[in-house]
C-alpha cells in the first residue's frame, strides 16, 4: 500500500533540555535513524515536522512546520495528512529510537487506502507510531480548532470512526515504545 511518512521532530524538549533528534545512538542522531527506518519500508514521501531555525537538509526530507504551534505532536500529525499524497501517513515519533522497521512493516501489511492501525500496548493507544489514512487530516484539524492538544484522544476518535483499527502489541514488542524524554533515558539506553 502506498505510504508517506512524517518524522515528528518539531517537540520543544523541555524535559531533555536540548532537541531529541540530533542525540546519538549508535554514532548516529536519532532523526537519521529514523529517516533510515522508514526508507527501509520504501517510503519514499517523508516529511519532518521540525522546529524553526533548525537545519535539516542534510536528511533531503521535506520539513513542514506546524500551522498552529504549541499544540505539540497533533501539529505534526495535522500538517503531514495535509501535505502527504500517499492514502496513508506514517508517523514516526523520534524520540522512539527502538522502533523496528520490521514492526512498522507489519503495521503496514494490515492497511488498506482508508484504514489505518494504531498500536495499542498495555490497554493504551501508541498514538506516535501510527499508520493514519489520508481521510484523518479532517479529525486532526479539528483537533486544532477546539484547542485539543491530545494525540491519544486524536487517536481514539480516528478509532471511533472506523478510520484506524487498533493494532495489539506484545510484551514481546513493548520494548520498542520506550521513548526518550530526558537525559536519564539516552544514558540509560546505551
Amino acid at each position: 500500500m502506498e505510504t508517506s511518512a512524517i518524522i515528528l521532530a518539531g517537540g520543544e524538549s523541555r524535559r531533555m533540555g536540548r532537541a531529541k533528534a540530533w542525540l546519538e545512538i549508535d554514532g548516529k542522531p536519532l532523526i537519521q535513524q529514523a529517516v533510515e527506518k522508514v526508507r527501509a519500508l520504501g517510503i519514499l514521501e517523508i516529511f519532518i515536522s521540525g522546529r524553526v531555525g533548525e537545519d535539516y537538509s542534510a536528511l533531503n526530507c521535506p520539513v513542514l512546520f506546524d500551522l498552529e504551534p504549541g499544540f505539540g505532536p497533533i501539529g505534526g500529525i495535522e500538517r503531514g495528512l495535509h501535505e502527504c499524497t500517499s492514502p496513508l501517513l506514517l508517523v514516526l515519533a523520534v524520540d522512539l529510537p527502538r522502533i523496528s522497521p520490521a514492526l512498522l512493516g507489519r503495521m503496514q501489511r494490515v492497511c488498506d487506502r482508508l484504514t489505518g492501525v494504531v498500536p495499542k500496548l498495555y490497554e493504551e493507544l501508541e498514538p506516535l507510531a501510527a499508520i493514519y489514512p489520508k481521510r484523518c487530516h479532517a479529525f486532526a484539524f479539528a483537533a486544532i480548532a477546539k484547542a485539543q492538544y491530545s494525540a491519544r484522544d486524536f487517536a481514539s476518535a480516528c478509532l471511533h470512526e472506523r478510520a484506524v483499527r487498533a493494532f495489539p502489541v506484545g510484551h514481546r514488542d513493548s520494548g520498542l515504545f520506550v521513548n526518550w524524554n530526558r537525559p536519564t533515558d539516552a544514558v540509560a539506553a546505551t
